[in-house]
């Protein structure tokens, strides 16, 4: 892999009011983050789990991993994650995103979808053991998908931005009580794309 001191592209701030989030369009390079989304595919223990929507039982449409630190669980609707130990592709990421943004991170919630089929729906990660407020990580590699945020309580005020291979979207401050975020369906997206959203969570 390339040196982490790779030249950052500047961040642009997506959201400054009730919220803080910024987005750095490319923190490895292109070389880096084909290596490290081949590692992704092949040594990730990935999983596709149910989950309770609307009183439904669904199987999630995505495929997901926990990795971090062995004695926290965690949990969301109405699954509980036991995590997988970091590997030695994990950890390199992890250290180039704590030591960019002086902060650090106990677990990575990883999403792997497959093509413009698998998706996210509207959420806040506002679970009690985050933290009042969290700061989420968000890293992206594979083909670029919309990332669109939107006012939780009008739904009228909306955000949106394409998260390219080798990105960095970060969420902090009051983000996750005033704003929700969702990855849409997208027909004429046949490639895949994986998200890691390094998270501290409390025990």
């Amino acid at each position: 892999m390339q040196s982490p001191l790779f030249p950052l592209e500047k961040p642009t701030q997506i959201i400054q009011s009730n919220g803080d989030v910024i987005y750095y369009p490319s923190i490895f390079s292109e070389e880096e983050s084909n290596e490290l989304m081949l590692s992704l595919i092949h040594n990730i223990e990935w999983k596709q789990e149910p989950i309770w929507l609307f009183g439904k039982k669904i199987m999630q449409p995505r495929l997901t991993a926990l990795y971090g630190d062995q004695d926290v669980n965690y949990g969301y609707s109405g699954i509980t994650m036991r995590p997988n130990p970091w590997n030695e592709t994990l950890i390199f990421i992890k250290s180039k995103i704590e030591n960019l943004l002086k902060s650090e991170f106990t677990h990575v919630l990883m999403n792997f979808y497959r093509d413009g089929q698998d998706s996210m729906g509207w959420h806040r990660d506002n679970e009690k053991n985050l933290g009042l407020n969290p700061i989420i990580a968000s890293v992206s590699f594979g083909t670029s998908r919309e990332f669109q945020l939107r006012r939780y309580e009008s739904k009228l005020e909306k955000k949106s931005v394409m998260l390219n291979h080798g990105s960095l979207l970060l969420m902090q401050g009051e983000t996750q009580h005033y704003w929700e975020h969702q990855i849409p369906k997208r027909k004429k997206v046949n490639d895949p794309r994986i998200n890691l959203t390094f998270r501290k969570i409390l025990g």
